[in-house]
């Protein structure tokens, strides 16, 4: 096998309708569904899920048992952690009100977005149809409920932000006049109602 194909376990469970980009590696007990595409050098873990039609840019990262279901979209270098879970229903239900089992046809799905370079850490759970800012950061167990900001930290039940990051991940150091640096790079921003501003900004509303 060429190393530019993709490696696929013999016990994961990809569709033939799935699109796997060259370089990308699906392990053990994976699921991958129909009509999910899958871009370059795309890494899922061990019991991992993606449902149907769920997109996922190149350098992806989707750990152990994390369940991506559709139609969630990835952008570029995302990371989700050990069982996160990106929700699709408003109203889950087993049932109707007259008792009935609900079908497919009985609920719209909606999606969780994931902007380039941010982190959803591990058994965080991202309730859609939020979006996830450029390079911001879910804690750990967090809930995300709202849509969160770019360079954001949130964490806790429902999540908050607590700090900003910069593209490394590194926690930024507050200024004065609402300047943030990164400790790490030495680049800098600026807080303006709740925004943070950077080197960065117009790259990435060029891009996804």
């Amino acid at each position: 096998m060429s190393a530019q194909e993709p490696a696929i376990h013999p016990s994961a469970d990809v569709s033939a309708e799935a699109a796997i980009g060259t370089g990308s590696k699906i392990w053990h007990l994976a699921q991958v569904r129909e009509q999910a595409v899958l871009g370059q050098n795309v890494i899922v873990g061990r019991g991992a899920y993606v449902g149907t039609g769920v997109r996922v840019g190149d350098n992806c990262k989707i750990q152990n048992h994390a369940l991506v279901y559709e139609p969630a979209a990835l952008a570029e270098g995302v990371f989700v952690g050990p069982a996160a879970v990106l929700t699709n229903d408003h109203n889950p239900r087993a049932v109707n009100p007259d008792g009935t089992q609900k079908s497919a046809s009985d609920w719209e799905a909606v999606g969780v977005t994931l902007k380039q370079g941010c982190s959803i850490g591990a058994h965080a759970t991202c309730v859609a149809p939020v979006v996830v800012g450029r390079w911001a950061m879910v804690a750990a167990g967090a809930v995300v409920t709202h849509d969160v900001p770019d360079h954001a930290l949130v964490a806790g039940v429902p999540a908050r932000r607590i700090g900003w990051v910069g593209r490394g991940g590194d926690l930024l150091v507050a200024e004065s006049g609402g300047v943030w640096r990164d400790p790490v790079s030495g680049e800098t921003y600026r807080e303006t109602n709740e925004t943070l501003v950077g080197p960065d900004t117009v790259q990435e509303q060029a891009g996804s």
